[in-house]
């Protein structure tokens, strides 16, 4: 068996898991032992995405599918391009 020792564990959470062991009917060291078994047993979870905004709007709306737009026509300004001389 492994010793753990937890340091700098806030008040608030060792009196919850006081209260949750002896609802429990068990000792703290047992409550917390049942809760990190159970932890342990889950699936490992995956890392968050790490996707653009634009990927994730794409997602979010891929399922009702895209719209075309119509591309307008390029319009030339009547201002004269300036030079930097």
């Amino acid at each position: 068996m492994a010793t753990i020792t937890i340091r700098n564990l806030d008040e608030k959470v060792k009196r919850r898991l006081q209260v949750r062991a002896a609802l429990n009917g068990r000792s703290m060291e047992a409550e917390i032992r049942a809760y990190l078994a159970l932890l342990a047993e889950e699936d490992t979870p995956s890392p968050p995405s790490r996707e653009g905004l634009g990927s994730a709007i794409h997602k979010r709306f891929a399922a009702i599918g895209g719209v075309e737009l119509d591309i307008p026509p390029r319009e030339f300004s009547s201002r004269p391009i300036p030079t930097f001389d």
